[in-house]
């Protein structure tokens, strides 16, 4: 059984969802935006309050990390969201996400990156 294109599927194909579930779907998309305007609010402030280090990369690195992060979020956020809204309307297994391990991974360089300066100092 092969699932039809978007260009072949017609609103007739789409239940209407029940509002808890539609709810709690933009709940997680909030959470993930909360997390992608602190991951910016940190590079930000990385990158104007903290002292330069010895090494003048290693801070601009962190800020950078941070910043390229919460936009890595941001869109994969809405994109999860889109996916979610639609899996639910067809009636499909909610579809997984990779915001999970990119976050993961996106914050062990970030805290490494952060060891490294203060062991530098």
């Amino acid at each position: 059984m092969t699932l039809p294109s978007p260009a072949e599927e017609s609103e007739d194909d789409e239940e209407e969802i029940d509002y808890r579930f539609t709810l709690a779907n933009e709940r997680t998309f909030l959470a993930w935006m909360r997390t992608s305007l602190g991951l910016l609010a940190g590079g930000v402030a990385v990158h104007t309050l903290v002292e330069p280090f010895q090494r003048s990369g290693i801070r601009r690195a962190i800020a950078m990390s941070c910043l390229a992060l919460a936009v890595i979020v941001a869109i994969g956020a809405y994109a999860h969201w889109r996916r979610v809204r639609a899996a639910m309307r067809r009636g499909l297994p909610l579809p997984a996400t990779l915001l999970v391990p990119i976050l993961s991974a996106g914050i062990t360089i970030v805290s490494v990156l952060a060891c490294v300066a203060v062991l530098l100092r």
